[in-house]
C-alpha cells in the first residue's frame, strides 16, 4: 500500500510536527512498508493460534510494602529543604499565584 504524501502531512499536521520536503516523502516510504507489512500479516491464518501475552514464564516479583522508621528529626530533614515555612517546605506556586 502506497502512503500518499498528503496523508503524511495530515498525521504531521495532527502531530504538530514541521516536515521538510525531503521528510515527507522519506516517512511516506517507510510508513507504506509498514502498512504493507501489516497487511501481509492480514493474511496469516490465526484461527487456531493461542493468545499468548508473554512467552519468558517469568512472573512479577513484588516487594512487600513496610514502613520504616526515619533516622532523622523532623528538623534535620527540613534544614536539607531550600525554603521552610513553619515547619513545612516552601514551594514555589503551581498555579502562578502567591500564597
Amino acid at each position: 500500500m502506497k502512503l500518499p504524501k498528503s496523508e503524511v502531512e495530515h498525521i504531521a499536521l495532527l502531530a504538530r510536527i514541521e516536515l521538510t520536503e525531503a521528510e515527507k516523502q522519506h516517512y511516506a516510504d517507510q510508513l507504506s512498508a509498514i502498512l504493507g507489512y501489516v497487511d501481509e500479516l492480514k493474511k496469516l491464518n490465526i484461527k487456531d493460534v493461542a493468545d499468548v501475552g508473554q512467552i519468558t514464564g517469568l512472573t512479577n516479583q513484588l516487594a512487600k510494602d513496610e514502613i520504616k522508621g526515619c533516622e532523622l528529626s523532623r528538623d534535620e530533614l527540613l534544614k536539607n529543604a531550600p525554603m521552610t515555612e513553619r515547619g513545612y517546605i516552601k514551594v514555589k506556586s503551581v498555579l502562578g499565584r502567591e500564597t
